[in-house]
Parts: structure tokens; C-alpha cells; sequence
């Protein structure tokens, strides 16, 4: 298949919203719900929201760490980073090493870190739609076009690096 045949390759419409928007989507659709039908993390008087607020200043703060340096590393190798473009270069290094979605592991911190921080339950509770659609419609989708583009080397990479953690 040619590259421009590849890139033009028709998606799912859902599929045409960039994944950082689908997280903040569902996560002001979870805090609008949280103000409308609040559901609580903890019991009022507990220690807990405390730690609660300091776990999610470290979680964002960690999220966004290791989402800068993913930019940084494909800005680095002059590679896209829009997941259904064809990139230039297979990222194996870096967070890379560690997992596949390293992109998608730092939206995943930042959003528990920020709910934390904000004390809301119900975007955590939404949270699972957003890693259902990752996991099984947006990175199957990714993964087979990283193997078109790449073959054996993506395949090597794939098969010692998780998908996730």
C-alpha cells in the first residue's frame, strides 16, 4: 500500500476527535455530573482529602513530565505525532523502553491527578470509557499501521515492550 494510500485510509468518525480532546471531554462531562450528582472520594472529616490533593499535584505534575518528554523525543526525530499519520521513525527509546503509550499513560496520570486534586469521583468513574476506547478502537488501529510502516522492527518492539505498564 503506498503511503498516501495508507494515510487516507478511512477511520471511524469517533476516531477523528485527537485523544487529548477525548480526555477533557469526558472529563468536564464527569466534573458536570460530579456537580449535578457529587459523589464523594472519601468520608467528610477524613485526613484523606489532603493526601488526596497532594497525590493528584504529584500525579499531574508527573503526567506532564513524561508527556513533554515523549514531544520532546518525536520533535527530536522529526516524526508526527498525530496517531494516524504515518511517523517517520519507530520511538523506541525513552518512556518508550518502558511502554508502548507513553502519551496515553501521562493523559491517564494527569486526568486521576486532576481528579484527585478537584475531589471528584465521577470523571475517574468515566475514565474507564476513555481506556476502554484506547484500548481496543484508537491503539488496535495505531499498532496495525506501526506494523504496516515498520514490519519486523515494530514487531521485535512490540513483542519485549508492553502496551500499557
Amino acid at each position: 500500500m503506498a503511503e498516501d494510500d495508507t494515510e487516507r485510509t478511512p477511520i471511524n468518525p469517533i476516531m477523528n476527535i485527537p485523544v487529548p480532546w477525548v480526555f477533557v471531554l469526558v472529563y468536564f462531562i464527569g466534573a458536570g455530573i460530579q456537580h449535578l450528582f457529587p459523589l464523594a472520594l472519601f468520608p467528610r472529616g477524613s485526613f484523606w482529602p489532603r493526601l488526596f490533593y497532594i497525590g493528584g499535584i504529584t500525579l499531574t505534575l508527573i503526567g506532564c513530565f513524561i508527556a513533554g518528554w515523549c514531544l520532546k523525543i518525536f520533535h527530536g526525530a522529526r516524526t508526527t505525532t498525530v496517531p494516524f499519520k504515518i511517523p517517520s521513525q519507530l520511538i523506541t527509546r525513552g518512556p518508550y523502553e518502558f511502554t508502548r503509550n507513553p502519551m496515553y499513560v501521562s493523559l491517564t496520570t494527569i486526568y486521576i491527578g486532576e481528579a484527585f486534586i478537584f475531589k471528584a469521583g465521577w470523571p475517574l468513574v468515566l475514565l474507564l470509557c476513555v481506556l476502554v476506547y484506547l484500548n481496543w478502537v484508537v491503539i488496535p488501529v495505531e499498532e496495525k499501521k506501526l506494523a504496516l510502516t515498520f514490519g519486523r522492527d515494530y514487531e521485535a518492539y512490540r513483542s519485549r515492550v508492553r502496551r500499557w505498564v
